[in-house]
């Protein structure tokens, strides 16, 4: 029976994936707040140097082979997961985490390795693991301002949630956006996740830098939002101008074609090509404004705002929150959203954010 995890003084833990993108900037973050985190990975040439860069051990492995996985595992407390595509890393290291006693959290936006969580809670709980999917900006703002709204309108039938962002996104970011392209929407309706047309409800929403046409996208907090609050339909909304509205209902006709291989393939290598990331002082100048809406069955509304950092820097930042909190606290294992693992107010205490605007009946 896998044991029992504990909250040791210097817990050993590590970061799997410190080599791209995301992970190298949590890396360094935990390092400038004094943890010691060992990198992990695939890339021995980029591993290793960044580990000797910062003063941390390296530990380079794959995750195709599940023993020798579990036993890279075996005396480590957390696993700080960045190796996306996470649709294929995640079952892996979930189960790894599981056999090992280690608590898992990761920096995914995909539906469906929340769903995989959720399902594997008796087993974390039978475990004492922590799984906590998505402790960066996928979905850290949006399911505390979900909380929050719960909070405000518990008898809420119906939650909107959505974010204004600007600056590129990372190669993972997009290569995940790519292999979506042929998944088309997600929404939650009467408690269920059900497959829609990209794009298939459009409306005016002010984010919090005045009002915007956005359109559904099918984010995170569709799965999330629901297992946070319980409301049983939930749309997520990001800004879209008409043509890229009607790009995206184009696209569904093309979903067919964006599910096969050598397309997945072409797109990718293209992400490869093009994208990097945003620089820091990209990420400096340009913040997120998120919004959420509840409404229940008499019509009421409440509506809540949040100024954040940007989507990177709440990536960083908020993974870096969760695995303190995670290092001075022992939760009972199980399968956890961010503000259920850390509170509502997670996403207020994070740098760069401003306090939480709420509006709506009391």
């Amino acid at each position: 029976m896998p044991r029992k995890t504990r909250s040791p003084r210097n817990p050993r833990w590590l970061i799997y994936g410190a080599n791209g993108y995301t992970g190298e900037l949590i890396a360094r973050e935990a390092v400038q707040r004094g943890l010691k985190p060992e990198l992990a990975g695939r890339r021995r040439e980029s591993i290793e140097p960044l580990a000797r860069e910062l003063g941390l051990n390296a530990r380079i492995f794959g995750l195709d082979d599940a023993a020798e996985l579990a036993r890279q595992l075996e005396g480590c407390a957390l696993v700080m997961h960045c190796a996306g595509p996470f649709s294929a890393t995640a079952r892996p290291m979930m189960d790894a985490c599981l056999q090992a006693g280690a608590h898992y959290l990761d920096i995914t936006g995909e539906i469906a390795v929340f769903e995989l969580a959720q399902s594997l809670d008796a087993r974390a709980r039978a475990a004492g693991v922590v799984l906590c999917p998505g402790v960066g900006f996928d979905v850290v703002p949006t399911d505390c301002i979900a909380a929050v709204l719960k909070e405000r309108l518990p008898d809420a039938t119906h939650l909107a949630l959505g974010f204004d962002s600007r600056g590129g996104a990372s190669p993972g970011t997009a290569k995940t956006g790519a292999e979506g392209l042929s998944a088309g929407g997600k929404v939650r309706r009467d408690g269920k996740l059900v497959s829609v047309p990209l794009a298939h409800a459009v409306r005016r929403i002010d984010f919090g830098d005045g009002e915007k046409t956005a359109m559904t996208i099918p984010w995170g907090d569709v799965s999330t939002a629901f297992h946070t609050t319980g409301i049983s339909n939930i749309e997520v909304f990001v800004p879209a101008p008409p043509q890229v509205v009607a790009g995206a209902r184009y696209s569904n006709y093309l979903r067919p074609w964006f599910a096969l291989p050598w397309v997945q393939q072409m797109l990718k290598a293209g992400v490869d090509l093009a994208v990097q990331g945003p620089d820091e002082r990209t990420r400096a100048r340009l913040p997120t404004f998120v919004w959420g809406e509840a409404r229940n069955a008499r019509g009421q509304t409440v509506t809540a705002r949040i100024r954040t950092a940007n989507v990177y820097s709440v990536t960083v930042t908020g993974a870096v929150a969760v695995i303190e909190h995670l290092m001075n606290h022992a939760p009972a294992g199980g399968a956890y959203t961010p503000a259920r693992l850390v509170g509502a107010d997670l996403v207020t205490r994070l740098p760069g954010s401003g306090p939480m605007q709420v509006e709506g009946p009391r």
